[in-house]
């Protein structure tokens, strides 16, 4: 069990795997899936499942039920996803007193149990995840067919409703525009290469998250080493590629990590994608120990998020437009390296 936030964990520096997560999705037996839900049907589970959390006294998830600003900063968090965020159907999201183990309700499923730890942790996230599972499936009917395995509303997560990823920081195999040779061996090998939120976002701050596409025929050990093996190949290649700038074109490194680091220092005005790419830089040049200045006080992953707009929005204490958070991030980030 991980019993602090995942992103304020040391793990968090110790390579370019930021971060280990697991999905299970399940549904339950006498709903309709999510897209012929009712309103009624949707409250039904809700209710349905926070009575059950009650009696799972080990599993200690409280139900939250969140206004839009706590959305966008559980979101920016990794704890719901867009789709939670979008569905306008009765639902409520149960966490752990650190929020790294989650259950979402009627997201694209009735519901997605969620565990994420540091680091290159996929097994202990897979082993927590199981165990609210576990847990839930001992009172709730789920849907579960003995040929195919859990039902589920998108075809691809049939099988074990298993998702699992990693979210990884690739700044040389990205800055080089690489990314995108990777796509054929990523694809070939059953995966898929999603921005920092996973599904139809952007990368920001060369952050990416690599995931299973399908789970229908698979064993979780199976799905689980695959991931694994392909992610450690394309996180060799970004240090084969490290290594070799460093050997040949050092300064250029040291260039963008020394000037990275001064402009968070005395800007005034800055734009999140923008930000990122600054801290994606600096976690690079501490990472290749190329750049001696102070490090701040949380790791770089932790800024990164706290400079999104919801946090930033909670760090003000009111909403702000556009060019308010621009200002805002500035003040926060000129705080952190000065």
């Amino acid at each position: 069990m991980n019993f602090e936030p995942w992103y304020k964990n040391p793990a968090i520096d110790k390579n370019q795997i930021l971060s280990s997560r697991v999905r299970l999705a399940r549904n339950l037996q006498n709903f309709p899936f999510h897209r012929k839900l009712t309103a009624s049907d949707a409250a039904d589970i809700v209710y349905d499942v926070e009575q059950t959390a009650r009696r799972m006294r080990k599993s200690r998830l409280d139900s939250q039920q969140l206004n839009s600003l706590e959305q966008q900063i559980f979101l920016e968090k990794h704890i719901v996803s867009p789709k939670y965020i979008k569905t306008t159907l009765p639902k409520c999201i149960l966490t752990d007193e650190y929020q790294n183990i989650s259950v979402m309700v009627n997201e694209e499923d009735h519901i997605r149990i969620q565990s994420i730890y540091p680091g290159d942790n996929l097994a202990q996230a897979l082993s927590d995840a199981n165990k609210i599972d576990d847990m839930l499936e001992k009172h709730l009917d789920f849907s579960f067919d003995s040929k195919l395995g859990y039902l589920t509303t998108c075809p691809t997560n049939v099988g074990t409703g298993l998702r699992a990823s990693f979210m990884v920081h690739l700044p040389c195999l990205d800055r080089l525009k690489l990314i995108e040779k990777l796509f054929p061996y990523i694809t070939k090998s059953g995966l898929t290469l999603r921005g920092i939120y996973g599904e139809g976002t952007i990368p920001m701050g060369s952050i990416y998250q690599i995931s299973n596409q399908a789970t229908l025929g698979q064993k979780e050990s199976h799905i689980i080493k695959n991931l694994a093996a392909v992610t450690g190949n394309i996180i060799r290649r970004e240090n084969q590629l490290m290594n070799k700038i460093l050997t040949t074109r050092r300064n250029y490194l040291e260039d963008r990590a020394y000037r990275a680091y001064a402009i968070l220092a005395n800007c005034r005005r800055m734009g999140v994608k923008e930000a990122m790419g600054f801290l994606s830089d600096i976690r690079m040049g501490f990472f290749a120990e190329i750049l001696d200045m102070p490090r701040p006080d949380r790791h770089i992953y932790q800024i990164m998020m706290e400079i999104q707009p919801g946090h930033l929005c909670e760090y003000v204490g009111e909403s702000m437009d556009d060019r308010e958070t621009d200002i805002a991030r500035a003040y926060f980030l000129r705080e952190i390296f000065n």
